[in-house]
């Protein structure tokens, strides 16, 4: 109820500040601000379209990979603001499917993910900045482990090769130490 609470005050904020009126007013300029998509928004909108997903993961160190290729279908909703992924592959004869949601905070100048898929019930949320000389999004956040029941703290990179090429990473620390647990080479299909 709390939380709920908190969002329709933070909707309420937003519409008393939209008329045109209170844009002079700092705190109704901040507001807008905040709701308008901007360059990191128009970067993200780049990987708009289909992709072809070579993914090898590990579920522990020294553990052998698993290997699929797959398709994620990326594209920008609710006005530019929010690049959504679906992506679709077989694993061992069973059907993958998830969906990951990524966008930039312009309050918190923070890009922000959450990840969701058919192979657990969780939810994985991680914040991430841009590194621009090397054109990549360092994410750092957790996810659970079904062994345990506890989080994991997980480590991400999305590397912008160039416009049709990206490389994706993620690091797993377990017991206090890390290892690659996933890797995928994206090529965009022309």
């Amino acid at each position: 109820m709390k939380k709920l609470n908190g969002i329709l005050s933070v909707i309420a904020i937003i519409f008393y500040y939209l008329p045109a009126s209170a844009q002079n007013d700092p705190e109704a300029k901040a507001v807008l601000a905040y709701m308008a998509p901007g360059e990191m928004h128009q970067m993200m909108a780049k990987s708009v379209g289909t992709w072809t997903g070579s993914m090898t993961m590990w579920m522990k160190p020294g553990a052998p990979p698993m290997i699929m290729t797959g398709e994620t279908i990326n594209e920008m909703i609710l006005g530019g603001r929010y690049l959504k992924s679906t992506n679709k592959a077989t694993y061992n004869g069973m059907p993958f499917e998830g969906i990951g949601m990524m966008g930039y905070d312009n309050a918190k100048k923070i890009f922000v993910s959450t990840w969701i898929d058919n192979f657990g019930t969780g939810m994985m949320f991680t914040e991430g900045y841009w590194d621009a000389q090397n054109k990549t999004i360092n994410f750092n956040g957790k996810m659970v482990d079904p062994v345990s029941g506890k989080d994991l703290q997980v480590r991400e990179t999305m590397k912008f090769v160039d416009d049709n090429n990206h490389y994706f990473e993620m690091f797993v620390n377990q017991a206090g130490k890390e290892f690659k647990a996933m890797e995928i080479k994206y090529t965009r299909k022309q």
